[in-house]
C-alpha cells in the first residue's frame, strides 16, 4: 500500500520541516507549499489525501484555500492556527475544515489527528456490502451509496455532516452531549473543542430543516446535548 500524501501549507519554514519530519517518520509522504497561491495551486490539482493549512499565509490566506479546496475535494482538512479567537475557529469550519491544531502544539498531537482524520475518512467510505436503508421523518439514508435524502431530494453534505446526520439517523430520538459526538464522529477524545460540534450541527440545520431558526428534526436538549427527533 502506498503511503497517504499529505500536503503541508505554511509559510514558517522552521514550524513546516518540523510537522514533515514527524510525519514522515510516521510513514506519511509529505510536500510542503510555502506561500498560499503555490499551496492552492497544489491541493486543487495534485492528489492529496490530507491537507494541513496554516490561516495567516502570504498570497492566498487559509480560510479561502480551505474554501476552494472543500469545494472541490473530499478528504481531510486540518487548519493550524495561532489565533485562538472563537470567531475564526468558527469561520475555518464554516468553510469545510474538519478540525483545527492551536499553536504551539505538540507534534505527537499533531501525528495523533492526521492518524484519526485520515482513517475516519477512510471509514466513511461507502460499503457495497451494507444493504442498510433508515428512514427518519422526512430522512432517508442510503449507507452504501452514501446519499441522505429529504422528501426524495438528495442533501448535499460534506463528509463530516454526512457521518453525523448518518449517525444521528442511526439513533433517533437518544440525545448525545457535544463531547459524545465528537468523540464518536471526529475519533478524537479530549483533543477536540465543542465548537466543532456546534457548526456542524449548524450546517446540518440550514440543509434539513424547513425554518433552522426553529429547528423541528435535529434538536437541542437544553443543558444535555442534541436529538434527531422523527417528526
Amino acid at each position: 500500500m502506498e503511503p497517504k500524501r499529505i500536503l503541508i501549507v505554511e509559510d514558517d519554514a522552521d514550524i513546516a520541516e518540523i510537522e514533515r519530519d514527524y510525519l514522515e517518520l510516521s510513514g506519511y509522504d509529505v510536500a510542503i507549499a510555502a506561500e498560499g497561491t503555490a499551496g492552492l495551486d497544489a491541493a486543487l490539482h495534485e492528489p492529496f489525501d490530507l491537507l494541513l493549512l496554516d490561516v495567516m499565509l502570504p498570497g492566498v490566506d487559509g480560510f479561502t484555500i480551505c474554501r476552494r479546496v472543500r469545494a472541490e475535494k473530499d478528504i481531510p482538512i486540518l487548519l493550524v492556527t495561532a489565533r485562538t479567537e472563537d470567531v475564526d475557529k468558527i469561520r475555518g469550519l464554516g468553510f469545510g475544515a474538519d478540525d483545527y491544531i492551536e499553536k504551539p502544539f505538540s507534534p505527537s498531537v499533531l501525528v495523533a489527528r492526521v492518524k484519526a482524520h485520515l482513517a475516519q475518512y477512510s471509514r466513511l467510505k461507502p460499503d457495497p456490502g451494507a444493504p442498510e436503508l433508515l428512514t427518519v421523518g422526512p430522512l432517508a439514508a442510503d449507507p452504501a451509496a452514501r446519499r441522505i435524502t429529504k422528501n426524495g431530494a438528495e442533501l448535499s453534505l460534506k463528509n463530516r455532516e454526512y457521518e453525523l446526520l448518518l449517525f444521528l439517523m442511526r439513533h433517533p430520538e437518544q440525545v448525545f452531549s457535544r463531547e459524545d459526538l465528537y468523540e464518536m464522529i471526529w475519533g478524537l477524545e479530549s483533543m477536540g473543542d465543542n465548537i466543532t460540534v456546534a457548526v456542524h450541527i449548524n450546517r446540518l440545520r440550514d440543509k434539513i430543516e424547513d425554518d433552522p431558526a426553529a429547528p423541528k428534526l435535529l434538536q437541542t436538549v437544553w443543558g444535555v446535548g442534541y436529538r434527531l427527533h422523527a417528526v
